[in-house]
């Protein structure tokens, strides 16, 4: 697509005209193993961002999320995320069978920094702690175990400029329901009250009772 007046970057003198070399601290901050601030802070975190990259260089972002400390530590380099049944779609899941480099994010709420960890990830069927990661009787299908190779914790810049956890500019009522948008984009055929109903307080209700 052409756009009138775009400049565009396309190597790294270029973009470092722009951003200059990192300060010494951002660039030594980076660790191989768990701290214990590291642990404390998985012991919290009810909500992580996982992306993925397929071989082929396509990308996902899957959001996951259960009560605090749902990622388990196995030891000073190596977690692990229960998977709960959604959607069927796996593609981050896809992804890492071709590519097994992950980034992930932990965030805190209320908290703007949050926890960075990038490594390679295995996705598991079936091991012991599984039974360590039931919630309201769910016990996970299955794991994806993340070997660490690089964690940090990054400052709160991009929340305090979004106010993300400012609740005097939230505004959920400016988009039309999850109702809505699913019978204008993803469920046509499906009517109004019927998608209504299964996004209602049942489908809060039952987000642990399915399995895939």
């Amino acid at each position: 697509m052409e756009i009138p007046g775009l400049v565009e970057i396309t190597s790294y003198d270029e973009l470092r005209e722009v951003v200059p070399e990192p300060l010494q601290h951002a660039v030594d901050k980076t660790r191989k193993e768990l701290h214990e601030l590291d642990r404390q802070w998985l012991a919290e975190s009810p909500f992580c961002l996982i992306a993925t990259s397929a071989a082929d260089g396509s990308c996902d972002v899957s959001p996951k999320g259960d009560p605090g400390g749902f990622t388990m530590v196995l030891d000073d380099s190596t977690i692990a995320i229960p998977e709960r049944a959604g959607n069927r779609r796996i593609d981050g899941f896809t992804n890492i069978l071709t590519n097994p480099h992950v980034g992930l994010i932990y965030l805190l709420p209320g908290r703007g920094e949050t926890l960075r960890i990038n490594g390679r990830a295995r996705i598991i069927r079936e091991a012991p702690f599984f039974d360590d990661m039931v919630v309201k009787g769910n016990r996970p299908q299955l794991a994806l175990v993340v070997e660490i190779e690089e964690i940090f914790h990054h400052c709160s810049k991009a929340f305090l400029r979004s106010k993300l956890w400012k609740p005097e500019t939230w505004n959920p009522d400016a988009m039309p329901s999850r109702a809505k948008i699913a019978k204008a984009l993803d469920r046509p055929d499906d009517e109004l009250t019927t998608l209504e109903t299964y996004y209602g307080p049942q489908y809060e209700e039952g987000i642990y009772k399915v399995k895939y």
